[in-house]
């Protein structure tokens, strides 16, 4: 029986995962824009979105897969992960060859490296994943955390990440890579091994409402 593993991503598209029942294990990435009541887990990267949630100023309930940024923070404030050790699934630090160092490497490609090399996963559905198919660097966690949106910075951000996207999908052939977007103009040349899934205006649901955001 294949294993199935569903990534509901930050991007404006990731609503998409809601448009039918999805079998298979979920994963989020950082702060996604909906509940998912059996999420595996949540994926988080970066030293920002830890000192936010260490300061209480974002919640993230469930199991948490940690990055090798987020084990150094917890190694530098042990009180803070005795209080949520019970929340830390396990920490991921694989730091593939083909990307340059760790801040290149954002949350959804940790979060899909590990689907593939840790979960074993045979099929990886992808949502939300929108600077892979347009300049759109947008974010769920943007919200409660500040970043650099400029054109120079979203600019600089698609030119690292969109190639790393190319080395993973080929490091795992086996694989089967479903992404699910809006239109299939894909910005990075893919393999066999991955398809992409269209929805056109009709079952399209609504975009995220960026002022209602959820914290699962």
């Amino acid at each position: 029986m294949s294993r199935v593993v569903h990534i509901i991503g930050n991007g404006d598209n990731s609503f998409l995962y809601k448009e039918e029942h999805r079998k298979g294990l979920k994963l989020g990435c950082n702060q996604i824009g909906f509940d998912i009541p059996d999420k595996h887990a949540t994926v988080i990267v970066d030293y920002k979105f830890m000192d936010a949630m260490t300061r209480g100023n974002i919640m993230v309930a469930g199991k948490w897969v940690l990055g090798f940024r987020p084990k150094h923070w917890m190694e530098m404030n042990p009180q803070y992960y005795l209080k949520v050790a019970p929340h830390v699934k396990e920490f991921y630090t694989v730091l593939p060859k083909y990307v340059a160092n760790y801040t290149d490497f954002n949350c959804g490609h940790m979060a899909a490296h590990y689907s593939a090399n840790k979960l074993a996963a045979d099929e990886i559905h992808m949502y939300g994943f929108d600077s892979l198919f347009d300049f759109n660097m947008n974010s769920v966690s943007d919200i409660n955390l500040q970043s650099d949106r400029g054109g120079a910075n979203n600019l600089r951000l698609s030119d690292n990440w969109r190639p790393i996207w190319q080395h993973m999908f080929r490091e795992f052939p086996n694989v089967k890579w479903v992404l699910h977007h809006t239109h299939d103009r894909i910005k990075v040349n893919v393999d066999n091994n991955v398809d992409i899934v269209t929805y056109n205006n009709l079952n399209k649901q609504k975009p995220l409402d960026f002022n209602n955001i959820s914290d699962a």
